[in-house]
């Protein structure tokens, strides 16, 4: 599937603000089964500098100052993207077991931003719950295939929390989150996260885009998909990284287009920084995600 995402950012200040510095997170870094290409950011007004770079971890950063007195910024980010679907994801009877890809990730030596060992522990937003562990120690014993075994971890959350919006938001707990057993697409990608690294099993959190469909004989909306979050779970170093979505119970597949990944959402916020003055603010995000046969 080849993609046109677009995502549009308006920030409003109460007041003026005299300086403002912020981190963009919105250009999809470099990740196998998908391409991008086309990207373009227009910030209005216009940044007196802007920095980007690659990240840590498979994130890109833009990081940009704005050194006159403002009221609003937009921010408009656009690119173009082709996902290959992950048939190989699926499970399979030769499937390393939970066990031995703990094992695995102990020694493995990939120091890269997407190496193992930079998932297995606790990070800012997902430390190490004790009751979540022991809501998945039945799915994720030792012994069973690893990929059969989160599949099913993904699909208990879906089947268990109720997705509410507004209920939380970018800073709620993640044992708040699991004890409420409702939330958001971050939430429940960060119950998946710390359910697996208390098995000793390497998962991060990522941040993207999916397709969504409007309902039968309803035109499509523009502008009113979001971004979304998943987990994504490293299963040895044959089966490498595989995606699962908690949000719909199901296997990352065409339809989720990777932007960055993380230990958790503190990694690879779309946005965030800091603004000088005494001013609130109030903050409009658009997202568009058409597949190219649609677009105009």
């Amino acid at each position: 599937m080849i993609y046109r995402i677009r995502h549009q950012t308006i920030v409003h200040y109460d007041a003026p603000v005299q300086l403002a510095r912020l981190n963009l997170r919105l250009r999809p870094a470099p990740w196998p089964g998908q391409w991008t290409s086309d990207y373009h950011l227009a910030v209005d007004p216009a940044p007196s500098s802007i920095e980007s770079r690659p990240g840590a971890w498979p994130v890109h950063v833009a990081r940009l100052e704005i050194d006159s007195p403002l009221r609003r910024i937009s921010i408009d980010s656009s690119f173009r993207a082709g996902v290959q679907g992950e048939p190989a994801a699926e499970a399979r009877e030769d499937d390393p077991t939970v066990g031995a890809v703990a094992e695995a990730a102990l020694v493995a030596r990939d120091m890269g931003p997407a190496g193992p060992a930079h998932y297995l522990h606790a990070s800012q937003r997902v430390p190490l719950v004790a009751e979540i562990g022991d809501w998945a120690a039945d799915l994720l014993v030792p012994g069973r295939p690893i990929v059969e075994a989160a599949v099913e971890l993904a699909r208990r959350i879906k089947g268990e929390f109720a997705y509410v919006s507004g209920a939380t938001d970018a800073a709620t707990p993640v044992a708040e989150a699991f004890a409420a057993r409702h939330g958001v697409c971050q939430d429940f990608a960060h119950v998946m996260v710390a359910a697996l690294r208390w098995f000793g099993l390497p998962a991060a959190y990522v941040s993207g885009y999916l397709r969504t469909d409007p309902p039968p004989g309803m035109a499509r909306l523009v502008g009113a998909d979001a971004m979304h979050a998943w987990a994504m779970l490293w299963c040895g170093p044959a089966r490498g990284w595989i995606g699962l979505d908690p949000t719909n119970g199901v296997i990352a597949g065409d339809g989720h287009l990777f932007v960055a990944m993380g230990r958790d959402y503190a990694d690879v916020a779309p946005m965030d920084g800091l603004f000088f003055g005494g001013a609130g603010q109030s903050v409009q995000v658009m997202v568009d995600v058409m597949p190219e046969d649609e677009a105009s």
